[in-house]
């Protein structure tokens, strides 16, 4: 079977044995209320953030969800293929394996389009790291380096310049070929990679017809076909932001909400965009972690 871990972006030390992706729970992003609480969009001034000094308003939540992580995910915390260790072992590059699993045929126009807001959106989690406690990378190159589907005719226009596989997981979804994916190789042992080791992929985006919420972990995203190409436009495509923010190893609240309120794009439906809070959990985490880097 092909396995991914669970959508929290929890280590497979958290789980006694590798979870199927299929049986992951789904993040869902109903509408609901919000007791009045206004998400903050990160400011300027907040991206430009060397050290931990976050506003006063934040550090109560910021204190709880911390705690709450290391209570409920002592072992994740050694874990290393979280998107930060992707972006550090990767030099500042992070290669995509798109898996197309719709029957809807794809243009080169808007494969082009899918690549430039993959980008996009990786590097607004980038943005709120820049500098922070000594994070080395302002941007990340984000590319997609190959494309899985179930039937090449699926992909109009000339395909001779990019890898396409028709490799099929246990569930019959398309995948790239699985010696190519860092998932399946965290040792950075490419050798089984037909395309070359510079073909590895470090997170797939799998793009589902019909499929509703989201998931995501340290192999990368998944969310509906349809959804995705209907905002591929959009400045902020929320449920991707959120789902990358699991790859970064931030935690979903369906059980809980810090005292600073739920508006915030990891509280699934509470923000469009990646809050100030969002940032600075992720900066938490790094300023934890940065310490296996020597920094």
């Amino acid at each position: 079977m092909k396995y991914a871990f669970a959508l929290s972006a929890l280590a497979a030390s958290a789980y006694p044995a590798a979870v199927p992706i299929d049986a992951s729970p789904i993040c869902k992003f109903n509408t609901r209320a919000l007791t009045g609480d206004i998400a903050t969009p990160i400011s300027k001034r907040d991206l430009n953030q060397t050290t931990w000094n976050p506003p006063s308003n934040l550090i109560a939540g910021l204190k709880e969800v911390w705690d709450h992580t290391v209570s409920t995910r002592p072992n994740d915390l050694n874990f290393k293929n979280y998107g930060y260790d992707q972006v550090m072992a990767g030099k500042g590059k992070i290669g995509y394996c798109v898996r197309w699993e719709s029957s809807q045929k794809l243009t080169a126009a808007q494969r082009a389009k899918t690549q430039a807001k993959l980008s996009e959106q990786y590097n607004k989690w980038i943005a709120a790291l820049a500098g922070f406690e000594k994070f080395p990378y302002k941007t990340v190159e984000v590319k997609v380096v190959g494309w899985a589907v179930k039937n090449k005719g699926l992909l109009e226009g000339d395909v001779s310049g990019i890898n396409v596989y028709t490799d099929l997981d246990s569930g019959g979804a398309p995948q790239c070929s699985e010696g190519c994916g860092r998932f399946f190789h965290q040792d950075g042992d490419y050798s089984k990679c037909a395309a070359g080791a510079a073909a590895h992929y470090d997170n797939s985006l799998w793009l589902t017809e019909g499929f509703g919420g989201g998931a995501g972990g340290d192999w990368g995203q998944r969310i509906g076909s349809e959804y995705f190409m209907q905002n591929i436009d959009a400045a902020n495509i929320h449920i991707l932001l959120h789902e990358m923010g699991h790859t970064f190893a931030l935690d979903d609240f369906y059980d809980w909400t810090p005292s600073t309120g739920g508006a915030f794009i990891m509280n699934a439906g509470g923000a469009m965009q990646i809050t100030e809070f969002d940032a600075w959990m992720a900066r938490d985490w790094w300023r934890n972690i940065k310490s296996r880097y020597g920094l």
